[in-house]
């Protein structure tokens, strides 16, 4: 028994060992003929060359595994190209489900210093809204905070829609000049 004469060692050894000195010899052909081919084609399915390199591989390990299903290694190729689409149907559903999944991105947040001046502002805003007459502030409350428009704010004030308009005109003009004052001092 020669181990350099393949068909001679082969025919010597016992059935399972064979087989599978066939199906890795199978393999190692078919991989260095159509192993590019078979990436190129699983780049165009799953959009990345390492992902797609991932797919063939593992489609290779799976066919080396079934090589004793196969029962003919003529459809060793179907096989494999098979794989690869079934492994990268099951890539793509993945990476939907992670996408869907993922967490939001948190909001680029403010430097402190940025913070601390929004606090201020506000807080100077808020200290003007309390220097209004009630109706004024109610009018800027409704429409700028609770975002009414103005017939919804006529309805809950109980006023019409010009007198909505007033009381807004006058509160924002108000507030301009406090606010405008504070700033100079």
């Amino acid at each position: 028994m020669s181990t350099s004469d393949g068909t001679r060692l082969a025919n010597a050894m016992p059935d399972s060992v064979s087989t599978e000195w066939d199906a890795s010899r199978a393999v190692e052909e078919i991989y260095h003929t159509h192993y590019r081919s078979l990436v190129r084609l699983a780049v165009l399915l799953v959009r990345d060359i390492a992902t797609a390199e991932e797919v063939v591989q593992d489609s290779f390990i799976a066919m080396h595994s079934a090589w004793r299903r196969l029962r003919d290694g003529d459809k060793a190729l179907a096989y494999l190209r098979q794989s690869i689409m079934n492994r990268s149907r099951s890539v793509l559903r993945h990476r939907a489900v992670v996408d869907r999944n993922a967490p939001k991105a948190a909001p680029d947040m403010p430097s402190a210093e940025q913070g601390a001046l929004s606090l201020l502002e506000r807080s100077a805003v808020i200290a003007a809204l309390r220097t209004l007459p009630p109706r004024q502030r109610e009018a800027l409350v409704l429409k700028y905070y609770a975002d009414l428009s103005e017939a919804q704010i006529a309805s809950t004030m109980g006023i019409s829609r010009g007198a909505v308009k007033s009381h807004t005109a006058r509160g924002t003009a108000s507030l301009r000049s406090i606010l405008e004052v504070e700033a100079c001092s």
